[in-house]
């Protein structure tokens, strides 16, 4: 994998929503998820454990204050995070919205679908997400 280019260092990953020196909240364009963000970390760190303490412990931060604020406007009825790197071998975290009625509950998204389709939820305007994350996260943080 030392050849290969990172999808993560040469592109966004997403529409930044909020970034700091440390990372980036993106939101992630799946049809049937609104809310779905990612957290992704600006340095290319393939594992957790390879951060420095105060690093990891910001970094949760900003995944946890994600997480509250996806649960705050979109009110799924559970929230999946997941940092895996088996395919972009670059630290970031999934925060997912989960609904009962989703194509994939119970299983993971990357799952095959139980259903045919998602029922369609209100939209939440890009700029409320924004706002609400700089509220959560601090703006004066904010790089973008």
């Amino acid at each position: 994998m030392t050849d290969m280019k990172c999808v993560l260092c040469e592109q966004q990953g997403g529409d930044v929503l909020w970034q700091s020196a440390l990372c980036r909240v993106v939101a992630v364009d799946e049809p049937g998820y609104p809310g779905f963000c990612r957290v992704i970390l600006n340095a290319h760190v393939r594992e957790m454990s390879d951060l420095d303490t105060e690093s990891r412990e910001r970094l949760m931060r900003v995944v946890f204050g994600v997480e509250t604020v996806v649960r705050s406007l979109y009110q799924p009825d559970k929230v999946n995070l997941a940092s895996l790197g088996n395919v972009v071998p670059h630290l970031h975290w999934h925060v997912i919205p989960r609904w009962q009625d989703d194509r994939h509950f119970p299983d993971p998204i990357w799952a095959l679908p139980k259903r045919e389709r998602s029922p369609v939820r209100p939209a939440i305007p890009e700029l409320a997400l924004r706002e609400a994350l700089r509220a959560q996260l601090g703006a004066e943080e904010c790089v973008a």
